[in-house]
């Protein structure tokens, strides 16, 4: 058999190549998931233990300023918010790092280094999923049920995870090119927490300030996940939906437009 190594090669086959390392993806998350989960004292219950406490403080926070409970219980209404933002926060820091990471592997063999930033996203829905578990306990213990919402709950899932992805892209890239970006996006995370519907709804935003507010994507993420799992509960402002929607595909175009871009440099400069 004649291996012929034409120039631009590996750029036409990049797609495919994606295709056939993917079992690349699936060891690296399962690395990932083995060493957080093995070598730790908790194991699991560290993924329960971070919501968990996050829930308690949100809820602390909303008695001593004063919002008024609603029909659903706070505990809930606060763990609904918080999952979906736990999964979007911990995604893009272990994407924006991956690279860094794992340099020993990019700096000596060949395959499509897309594949890291995204068993990183991988390795967190892991995470996710199993506090959806502490959700459903949750509303077990409250005698709350979904209802026929819950269908569209894989819709705003998405929504996360393609978020998470062109995020996490962006932000591998430049700390390979740029190191001071390893103290940027902690920077986003806590601030994007405050800015987020997590302690509150929209709802409690004041009207003439909402179509600004919806353009933090996470908005209408959070939103369209409270509204999918609370029975329709919460109100679903489907224009904060939609810009959630556009700015997703608009991040994880440009992600990957820049990924592919530097990729090419990533074993020289890293």
């Amino acid at each position: 058999m004649k291996l012929i190594i034409e120039p631009g090669r590996a750029a036409r086959n990049y797609w495919g190549d994606l295709w056939r390392y993917r079992e690349l993806m699936y060891i690296l998350a399962w690395r990932d998931l083995a060493v957080r989960y093995k070598q730790t004292a908790i194991g699991v219950a560290w993924a329960l233990i971070r919501p968990g406490l996050t829930m308690l403080v949100f809820v602390v926070f909303r008695r001593l300023v004063g919002i008024e409970p609603g029909s659903v219980p706070e505990p809930i209404l606060v763990l609904a918010a918080v999952l979906p933002w736990q999964f979007f926060s911990a995604a893009l820091s272990e994407s924006s790092g991956s690279l860094i990471g794992n340099a020993n592997l990019i700096s000596k063999i060949y395959f499509p280094r897309l594949i890291i930033p995204c068993a990183a996203v991988a390795t967190s829905l892991v995470d996710f999923l199993i506090t959806l578990g502490m959700l459903a306990l949750l509303m077990l213990w409250y005698g709350f049920a979904p209802g026929w919402q819950l269908l569209a709950l894989p819709l705003f899932v998405l929504l996360a995870f393609g978020l998470s992805v062109g995020s996490g892209l962006f932000f591998a890239a430049l700390n390979v090119e740029y190191r001071d970006f390893r103290y940027v996006v902690p920077f986003i995370v806590q601030f994007g927490l405050f800015i987020s519907p997590i302690a509150f709804t929209t709802a409690n935003v004041p009207e003439r300030w909402r179509a600004l507010y919806a353009l933090n994507p996470m908005v209408g993420i959070i939103d369209g996940f409270r509204w999918s799992v609370l029975d329709g509960s919460t109100p679903l402002d489907l224009q904060a939906v939609g810009a959630a929607a556009v700015v997703t595909v608009s991040v994880l175009m440009v992600g990957v437009w820049y990924f592919r871009r530097m990729e090419r440099s990533f074993a020289d400069v890293i």
